[in-house]
Order: structure tokens, then C-alpha cells, then sequence
């Protein structure tokens, strides 16, 4: 395989677009070696077949605000690999999204849902609308807009979006309204759905939640526990709110938050009340942190800055994609920390996991850590064809046991002569071959 004529061909045919760039040289290089090892992948074109997605829809999303104003926005849905079972990936609106970062996310997604051992292949999709500042029926308008262009070309067994950044369960809701009202038929077209018709007990925790079942694993691993440890987190939504959550029930003790404004340094501890206080501050609609230290004197707010630079055992990127840079790398590695796991999708920079990784280091991809989010909602669909609804006791059981099974696949693949688990080669790796064994059996279609 000669990587480099990969990328430089794909540079060429898809200019502009660094972050799906990057999401593929980080697979390529870690499944080098093994993928020399299969001349039947190189035959069959695998490489070549896996990194450019089935199709892409792009589409405009006329709508009417409240002033009676007609806006405009562009849609996506990027189907990126079936080979293992239905599309199947979140919608993000935030304005933001562009092609780049939807191909980069659903590169990514193929290989997490492969990583899951769920039957489920990998897509992403979204919107730039930005819910800030917009009220709910101005909201439920674009979600009515949007879907009218999507309906067609999902459903329980095609493509079964999510939510991501931006949508949750009230965006959910609208859209998939105008799905079953489109579509004329109650299915299982789409997950994170409210409790009353179909979701998922745990589905809004589930991404933090397994995250920290996965750190959980990696710290075993060393001959650790979470007991008494120091954590930061970034973001304050719902996955900063799981992993909070969990670690703090796990014994830890969750000293970070941040938005877009700064971030906030809580040497007591982010937990109780003061992890609900952090999702009303998500609710308001302000999209800013700076508010709980005055909710909370002993905590202390950073304008501007994100929370790396604090001396902590275990750092989780929760936000989004490239949050965590070299020399955020570097502050992390003075200050001597333990673990950096992402819980967030290509958290870190190339710069940064290459430090984390030449200095052996705990460091765990988005693409294993998060995929308790994508777990739960593959639990959600079966449940959904089930007709039946698990305790949150069944859920949270079935997802450690898929976060384990990860684990063990990540270190199975990804242990040197030296004994140190890579996870980003173990998870890639692990990831690859079952979408390429996948593809291989089903012949060129």
C-alpha cells in the first residue's frame, strides 16, 4: 500500500477538505503493515473502496422564521459504508458543518460501529442552521424543511440517523414527526427518540457513560482505578454531563467544564447539583460556562482558555473535533498525566496523539472511547424491532459489555514487542478488518 499516492490522490480530487484528509491518513497508516499481509485486500482495491463513501446527498433547506423571513441552508447526508449493515450515524446542525467535517465523521463512524459488534455500517449528516437564538417553532420548521428532502433515502433498515452536536431530543422529535407523517409508517427510522415513543433508557448518557467504562478498562489495564482521581473534561453537554456522571460514581473527581467563552476550574469537584447545574447552563440557550462560578464561588472561571493546562490525572476531550493541540499535548505531559482518552470524535490533533503515543502514554481514539453512544442506539433499534423496551439497568449492563469487548479488540490488535497497548492502531486495525472482510464476501458492488 503506498499511502502516500492514496492521500495525494485524494487531496487532488477532494481539495479543501483537511479534516476527512486527516481521519483517513490516521486509519492508513496505523493498518499499513497488516493490510500487507492480505494481497486479497490489495486485489480487490479495499483501501481504494473504503475511503470514498457509497454517496453523498447535499441539498438546500428553505424555511420561515417568525418574522415570516425565508432562510436558507444547506443539508447533508453522507452514506459512507453498509458493508456490515444499515447506515447508521448522527445529524449535527451547527454552522460549522461543511463536507469536509460530515465525510471525516462518517469515515470515522464506519469503523467505530464495526468496532461495536453491532450490525450497523456508518453515515453522518447535518446541517449549517444554528439552533442558538432560534425559537422552537422556528426550529420545528427546519427540522419539517430538512426532513422533506432526507425521508426517502432513510429507514430502519437503509439508514437510521441520530443526534450529534445540536440535536437532541427535541430536534429528534420534529424530525422524525415529519418522517413518520412522510413515510406513513411508526418504525425504527431513527434513535436518541424520547422515552414516550421509542428511545432508548440511557441513550442521553450513554456516550459519557461508556467512555468511562472504556478509561475504566485502560486503567485496569496498568494496574489502575478511577478511585481518587483528578479528571478534565471539556464541553457541557450531554456527553461532558455522562462522563461526569460516571466518573464521578466511579470514584473520580471531575474538576473541568468549558464552552466557547473559557472554561471552569472547580478544585471541590463537578458533581450532584452541580452537574445539574451544568446541563441547565446547556439548556439556557447561552452556550456559555461562565455562569456557574458565580453559582458557585469556589470554582473559577477562564475566559478563553480551555482546561488542559490544569494539572489533572485523566484528560477526556468532550466537545469536538481537534480541541486538544500540540501544545495542550505538551502542558498535559509536564504536568505528568496519566490517561487522554477522547470522548469526543479526532478530539486531539495529529501533533497531539504522535506525543501522546511516542511518549507510551494512556491514549484512546473517539472512534473506540465514544462509541457507547452509537452502541446504545444500536441497542435502541433492537429494541425498537423488538417492540419492547429494556430496564436502564439491561442497557447500561449490555453497554459495558460492548465497551469491554472494544478493550479487548483494541489491545488485541494494537500491543507492541513491549508490552504497550497503541489503541489508535488497535481500534483502527480491529475496525478495518471486519468492514474488509465484510466487503471482500460481498464481492464488487
Amino acid at each position: 500500500m503506498d499511502i502516500s499516492n492514496i492521500l495525494s490522490t485524494l487531496e487532488a480530487k477532494h481539495p479543501g477538505e483537511p479534516e476527512y484528509i486527516q481521519a483517513v491518513r490516521e486509519v492508513l497508516i496505523s493498518i499499513e503493515d497488516v493490510y500487507n499481509q492480505h494481497p486479497e485486500f490489495e486485489k480487490a482495491k479495499i483501501i481504494e473502496r473504503i475511503v470514498e463513501p457509497d454517496r453523498i446527498f447535499t441539498f438546500k433547506v428553505p424555511w420561515v422564521d417568525d418574522r415570516g423571513g425565508v432562510q436558507v441552508n444547506l443539508g447533508f447526508r453522507v452514506q459512507f459504508n453498509n458493508a456490515i449493515g444499515p447506515y447508521k450515524g448522527g445529524l449535527r446542525f451547527h454552522p460549522s458543518v461543511n463536507l469536509s467535517i460530515m465525510k471525516f465523521l462518517g469515515f470515522e463512524q464506519t469503523f467505530k460501529n464495526a468496532l461495536t459488534t453491532l450490525p450497523m455500517g456508518g453515515a453522518k449528516g447535518g446541517s449549517d442552521f444554528n439552533c442558538k437564538g432560534k425559537s422552537d417553532a422556528e426550529i420545528m420548521r427546519f427540522c419539517q424543511a430538512f426532513m422533506l428532502e432526507l425521508w426517502r433515502n432513510i429507514g430502519p433498515d437503509t439508514d437510521v440517523p441520530a443526534g450529534d452536536i445540536g440535536v437532541g431530543a427535541r430536534e429528534i422529535g420534529y424530525l422524525y414527526g415529519m418522517y413518520k407523517k412522510l413515510a406513513r409508517e411508526n418504525t425504527g427510522a431513527f434513535t436518541g427518540k424520547g422515552l414516550e415513543f421509542g428511545g432508548s433508557l440511557i441513550r442521553p448518557e450513554a456516550t459519557g457513560f461508556g467512555g468511562l467504562y472504556f478509561v475504566k478498562e485502560m486503567l485496569a489495564k496498568k494496574g489502575h482505578t478511577l478511585e481518587g482521581k483528578t479528571v478534565a473534561i471539556s464541553g457541557f453537554g450531554n456527553v461532558a454531563w455522562g462522563a461526569a456522571l460516571k466518573a464521578t460514581e466511579l470514584g473520580a473527581k471531575v474538576v473541568t467544564i468549558s464552552g466557547p467563552d473559557g472554561y471552569i476550574y472547580d478544585p471541590e469537584g463537578i458533581s450532584g447539583n452541580k452537574i445539574d447545574h451544568m446541563l441547565e447552563l446547556r439548556y439556557s440557550g447561552e452556550d456559555i460556562v461562565a455562569p456557574y462560578a458565580e453559582a458557585f464561588p469556589n470554582a473559577k472561571f477562564y475566559a478563553n482558555k480551555r482546561p488542559w493546562e490544569q494539572i489533572v490525572d485523566i484528560a477526556l476531550p468532550c466537545a469536538t473535533q481537534n480541541e486538544l493541540n500540540e501544545d495542550d499535548a505538551k502542558t498535559l505531559l509536564a504536568n505528568n498525566v496519566l490517561c487522554v482518552a477522547e470522548i469526543s470524535n479526532m478530539g486531539c490533533t495529529e501533533e497531539a496523539i504522535k506525543l501522546f503515543l511516542n511518549n507510551q502514554i494512556l491514549f484512546a481514539p473517539g472512534k473506540a472511547v465514544n462509541a457507547g453512544g452509537v452502541a446504545t442506539s444500536g441497542l435502541e433499534m433492537t429494541q425498537n424491532s423488538m417492540h419492547y423496551q429494556w430496564s436502564a439497568e439491561e442497557v447500561d449492563q449490555k453497554l459495558n459489555h460492548i465497551m469491554k469487548s472494544i478493550h479487548e479488540q483494541c489491545v488485541t490488535y494494537g500491543t507492541d514487542a513491549s508490552g504497550y497497548v497503541n489503541y489508535v492502531k488497535g481500534a483502527n486495525i480491529a475496525g478495518f478488518m471486519k468492514v474488509a472482510k465484510a466487503t471482500i464476501s460481498q464481492g464488487i458492488i
